[in-house]
């Protein structure tokens, strides 16, 4: 059963593709023809490339693995935004920063360092723990989007510096919430992304193929499939197209979350500590255990 009618393809403009002057021989495959000098893209290979993609995410959301969606232009940064969260999965909308799959552990200090300054602005006392972080960090900021210290609580941290220090603090939190704000709960490597554009996101993709992660991308008539392991040829430049195929794979990773078992469905639990031997009812040491070989 198709998850998406064709009709729907059409009136979101996902057909049309870049101008043929542009084009990639590599996606040869994926055009139906040319019309006034703008490819067409084949509709009933976008919907392959779709069913293909969303079977494939259902099933890596049913183990409880991670999803990334990346898209950083204007036209799919807030989409990106909207369906990664809908989805509950992390996200790169702003920049790609380089090393963000193959530098992992320095990308993982740099979100401590984001929490450390967070921090900050908490009360003292206050457990980061038990507070929405994003929500709150949200109402230290004045109608310009700028960190007010004067909307943080009195006993907080932040007050206790210069505004000199605090002009300081705020700019380096600014800039780290701007790259890594939608990456900030992912504890560990995605097993799979997804790509508005790879031509533009070119080093996401790169990183990827390098880590052997699994990369799905709606891909235009100008970038090359060879590089995607599950492209999805269509309109990447027009909001309505973007929007269209984004809902479809995060439906698909929620349809696939929904059908974790419920034990596993929360955290993973840490390992069991190894039982400590019984002691011998008198206070001493533990009973030894027999040599190997040694009747008891």
């Amino acid at each position: 059963m198709s998850i998406v009618q064709v009709q729907e393809l059409i009136e979101a403009g996902v057909h049309y593709g870049h101008r043929a002057s542009r084009w990639n021989p590599k996606m040869r495959p994926y055009i139906y023809g040319k019309r006034n000098l703008i490819h067409i893209i084949d509709l009933r290979e976008t919907v392959r490339g779709l069913l293909r993609a969303c079977r494939f995410l259902s099933q890596t959301a049913a183990q409880g693995k991670l999803v990334l969606f990346v898209g950083t232009k204007r036209q799919a940064k807030d989409t990106i935004e909207r369906e990664a969260a809908k989805a509950g999965m992390p996200y790169v909308s702003e920049r790609w920063l380089g090393g963000t799959l193959t530098n992992y552990r320095t990308i993982r200090n740099r979100l401590k360092r984001l929490q450390e300054l967070e921090t900050f602005w908490l009360a003292s006392g206050d457990n980061p723990a038990r507070v929405n972080m994003a929500d709150y960090m949200k109402s230290m900021m004045n109608e310009a989007g700028k960190f007010d210290v004067t909307k943080a609580p009195e006993r907080a941290e932040i007050r206790t510096y210069s505004k000199k220090m605090v002009s300081t603090l705020n700019r380096e939190l600014s800039k780290i919430r701007r790259n890594l704000l939608g990456i900030r709960e992912m504890n560990r490597l995605p097993d799979a992304i997804v790509v508005v554009d790879p031509k533009r996101e070119h080093i996401a993709v790169k990183e990827a193929q390098r880590m052997s992660i699994p990369t799905i991308a709606l891909i235009d008539t100008d970038s090359d499939p060879d590089t995607i392991d599950l492209p999805i040829p269509g309109n990447d430049d027009s909001i309505r197209s973007i929007e269209l195929v984004l809902s479809k794979l995060a439906d698909a990773v929620i349809a696939g979350k929904k059908a974790i078992p419920p034990e596993q469905a929360g955290p993973r639990p840490r390992p069991q500590q190894p039982s400590q031997p019984q002691s011998n009812g008198q206070g001493g040491a533990p009973n030894p255990r027999p040599p190997a070989g040694v009747d008891q």
